[in-house]
């Protein structure tokens, strides 16, 4: 399996609705809930090792979500991750990937993993 780190970038993202904050931010001013900081990393797969990899980083333990995007970037699936995922939770998630993987030829996994604080 071929993979790319591209690059870390340290973002604050409201974990309930999404919204983009500032570093600084303790609650989401859209929300209200508790900020907690995250950190994106993002690899480059081919479509075959998609689902290989994206089990692989939910079996890590600290991913709290997975983007999967295209060659251009559209997002093709958003695949929240919590501790009540795994299992079969989890499996419809697997099946969408497959049908991912037969559409695109290179995608994109944007991790987005827990901080410890």
């Amino acid at each position: 399996m071929t993979l790319e780190n591209l690059w870390t970038i340290t973002m604050v993202y409201c974990m309930e609705c999404g919204k983009e904050l500032s570093e600084d931010a303790r609650y989401c001013s859209k929300c209200g809930a508790s900020v907690k900081p995250s950190e994106w990393e993002e690899f480059q797969v081919s479509a075959d090792d998609l689902i290989g990899r994206v089990k692989e980083l939910v079996a890590e333990g600290n991913v709290s979500r997975l983007i999967v995007r295209n060659e251009r970037g559209d997002t093709l699936l958003e695949i929240p991750v919590t501790v009540g995922v795994i299992g079969a939770l989890f499996v419809p998630y697997l099946a969408a990937l497959g049908a991912v993987a037969a559409l695109a030829t290179r995608c994109t996994i944007a991790v987005e993993r827990r901080v410890p604080v």
